[in-house]
Formats: structure tokens, C-alpha cells, sequence
């Protein structure tokens, strides 16, 4: 969700934009550092800057988050949290936590998943991590060849990016690139509405036989 910089200003107490026109005031954000701490944005105090990417411009966001099941790519759980630096694995183990049943489970993910805390929180709910090797980290990659050499694992790698199929339709048809609501627990409700929407066209799609 991005927003006009007029708009993303600094919070109470530091030095506020010129007072030329209060209800238009021109801000000279050239040279400026902005970040969570210095500023924030005047419609929407929860969002907060986030990129995606290294050389990726930053915008103001949400971290909108799923866990798909891998035989029929539907999603199982969504949760929408600030865009604070970990809210993918912050998120990814709340939703594996609210699972039912107690049997094995795995999860694949990216790079951005490798990390020792996470892996072993994962372990901690009888969920084996199957997150791609982040080698270049420094202490290098939590995931060994105990995981890696099964099967399963490379398995888990390729049925993952189904996901990048929800978040495509999230984000074009559902129009989630951009959400027009305001605070955590409102973007929260239209996002899980969502992604509801989406499991009802495909599981007609899964169900549609083809007429010959």
C-alpha cells in the first residue's frame, strides 16, 4: 500500500514541514531520512515502511501472510501483520500452531525463513522445516543434509511457489496491491475475506470437468 510523501510526516516532537500551507504543506523530503522511528503516516499510524527487496523502494505496508496446503493449493489460514522485519515467521508460526491434529507436518519457505530461531520453533510444534538454504547468512543455514537429502524436501521446494499463485490473484483480482482500509484489524478482515473469495473459484476449478 503506498502513500504520497505529504503524507508520511515526523512524528510529535521532531521538526514538523514548513508552515506555508497547513493543509498542503511542501515538504522537502530531499536529503531526509525517513524510518518508523522518525516518521509516520497521518491516515494510517499502523502501516509502517517496508520493502521487498535489497534496491527495492520502500513503501508504506502491511505484511499480508498465507499457509497453502500443497496437494490442492488452497489456502488454509491467513494473518495480517505490521510490516515490522519478521512478521512472515512471526505469522507462519502462529498459523502452524493454530493446525489441528497432532500429526507430522512439514512447511516449505524461502530464504527469508532460514533462520535458527524459527527452524527450531518449527521443531518445537512437530513441524519439519522444509525453508530453502539461506548459505550466504552469516553462521550459515539452519536447514543440513539430515533434511535436505530426502525427497520431500526438494518436493516441498517446488509445491511451494504455489503460493506466489494466491498472492497473484490476491493482488489483481482481489485488488489487495493496494488495500483501501486503514489499521491492522480491518486489512486483517478483508484480507481473510479474500482470500476466501479465492478458494470458492478454485475449488470450482478443481471441481469443473471438462466437456469434450
Amino acid at each position: 500500500m503506498g502513500e504520497s510523501e505529504e503524507l508520511f510526516q515526523p512524528k510529535e516532537g521532531r521538526p514538523g514541514p514548513p508552515p506555508d500551507d497547513p493543509g498542503n504543506p511542501t515538504v522537502n523530503f530531499r536529503g531526509e531520512r525517513r524510518s518508523n522511528e522518525t516518521h509516520e503516516s497521518k491516515t494510517d499510524a499502523e502501516s509502517l515502511l517496508a520493502r521487498k527487496g535489497e534496491g527495492k523502494e520502500s513503501k508504506l505496508s502491511y505484511s499480508g501472510n498465507l499457509l497453502v496446503e500443497n496437494r490442492n493449493g488452497l489456502i488454509v489460514d491467513a494473518e495480517v501483520f505490521q510490516a515490522n522485519g519478521t512478521a512472515e515467521r512471526d505469522a507462519a508460526l502462529i498459523m502452524m500452531e493454530r493446525l489441528p491434529g497432532g500429526q507430522p507436518l512439514t512447511v516449505g519457505g524461502d530464504k527469508g525463513f532460514d533462520t535458527f530461531g524459527f527452524v527450531e520453533e518449527c521443531r518445537h510444534l512437530r513441524v519439519t522445516p522444509h525453508v530453502a538454504q539461506n548459505l550466504g547468512r552469516r553462521g550459515g543455514s539452519a536447514i543440513d543434509g539430515r533434511t535436505t537429502r530426502h525427497s520431500g524436501y526438494a518436493l516441498s521446494q517446488r509445491k511451494r511457489k504455489r503460493i506466489e499463485e494466491c498472492f497473484g490473484w490476491l493482488k489483481t483480482i482481489a485488488l489487495m496491491r493496494k488495500v483501501r482500509h486503514r489499521g491492522v484489524c480491518r486489512v486483517d478482515w478483508i484480507f481473510t475475506f479474500a482470500c476466501a473469495a479465492y478458494n470458492l473459484v478454485r475449488m470450482r476449478n478443481l471441481t469443473t470437468v471438462p466437456v469434450e
